[in-house]
C-alpha cells in the first residue's frame, strides 16, 4: 500500500481509528483523517506530520449525516485526492432496553454503523478501482455474530455490516480489491470515551488492545483478505455458538449481558 495515493481512515481522532492511522503513518502511508472533532483531528495530524515522512490531511465531518458519504467523496475528487486503502472504522455502541433507549440517537448509530459506511465505500469505489493495488478495511465485531439483548441495535448494525462486507469480498474479487472484515471482542479502555464495545459481564470475552486488533487486520489485508477475529478465545467464543440451538443464544447472552 506504499504508493503515492492516501489511506482513508474514519473515526480517526481517537480509539480505533487513531490506532489504525499511527501503524498506517509508520508504514509511510499518506493518510487522509476523517472524524467528527475538528480540534483531536487537526492536533494528531499535526503530531503525524511532524513525526513522518507522509502527508496527512483531516477532513472532519460527521459521517452520520446524511449524504455525507457522498459528500465527502466529491470532496476528495475535486482535491485530486487519490484513495488505495479505505479503513471504516468509524461507529459506536448504545446499551441498554430498546423501548427506553432515545430512539433519535439509535437511528443515528444505525446511519454511522451502516448507511455511511455503503454510502462512502460506493461513492468511494470507481476512484479505488483506478489503483494498482487497494483495499477495503471494515471494521465490525463479535457482537454482529448473534443477537444481544440490551444491545439490540447495536448488535445488528454489526450484523449487518458483517454480512455486507463479507458479499462485498467476493463481488470485488475480480477486481483485485482486498476485503478484511475484522471482528473484535471487547477492547481494552485507553482513555478514550464512546467506546463502540457494549458488551459487558462474562460474555464480552478477553480484552484487546487496539494495536493488537490494527496488527490482525492489517495482517489479513497482507494476506489476500477475509474474515478475521482477533484473540483465540474470541474465536471460540464464535465458534461454540454454532454449537448451540439459535433459538436459545438470545436468552442466554441475556443472562450474561444484563448489567
Amino acid at each position: 500500500m506504499k504508493q503515492n495515493a492516501f489511506a482513508l481512515v474514519t473515526g480517526a481522532s481517537r480509539g480505533l481509528g487513531m490506532a489504525f492511522a499511527r501503524e498506517l503513518a509508520e508504514r509511510h502511508q499518506n493518510l487522509i483523517l476523517v472524524g467528527r472533532s475538528v480540534e483531536s483531528l487537526s492536533a494528531f495530524a499535526s503530531e503525524l506530520r511532524r513525526t513522518k515522512p507522509i502527508t496527512v490531511v483531516a477532513l472532519p465531518i460527521d459521517l452520520a449525516t446524511p449524504g455525507a458519504g457522498q459528500e465527502l467523496a466529491q470532496t476528495l475528487s475535486d482535491s485530486h485526492l487519490q484513495i488505495n486503502l479505505l479503513v471504516n472504522n468509524a461507529g459506536f455502541g448504545l446499551r441498554g432496553e430498546f423501548r427506553n433507549l432515545d430512539v433519535s440517537r439509535q437511528i443515528e448509530m444505525l446511519r454511522l454503523n451502516n448507511e455511511a459506511i455503503a454510502e462512502l465505500t460506493y461513492s468511494l469505489l470507481p476512484s479505488l478501482l483506478e489503483q494498482r493495488h487497494k483495499g477495503i478495511i471494515n471494521v465490525s465485531s463479535t457482537a454482529g455474530f448473534q443477537p444481544i439483548p440490551y444491545a439490540a441495535m447495536y448488535s445488528a448494525t454489526k450484523a449487518f455490516l458483517t454480512a455486507f462486507s463479507l458479499a462485498l469480498e467476493q463481488e470485488l474479487r475480480a477486481y483485485d480489491v482486498t476485503v478484511v472484515t475484522v471482528c473484535p471482542g471487547r477492547l481494552r479502555p485507553n482513555g478514550n470515551p464512546g467506546s463502540a464495545q457494549p458488551a459487558k459481564g462474562r460474555w464480552a470475552g478477553v480484552s484487546q488492545t487496539h494495536v493488537e486488533v490494527v496488527h490482525n487486520a492489517l495482517r489479513a489485508l497482507e494476506n489476500g483478505g477475509g474474515l478475521t477475529v482477533p484473540s483465540a478465545l474470541n474465536q471460540f467464543s464464535v465458534f461454540a455458538q454454532h454449537l448451540i440451538p439459535r433459538r436459545l443464544v438470545p436468552r442466554l447472552v441475556a443472562k450474561m449481558s444484563r448489567a
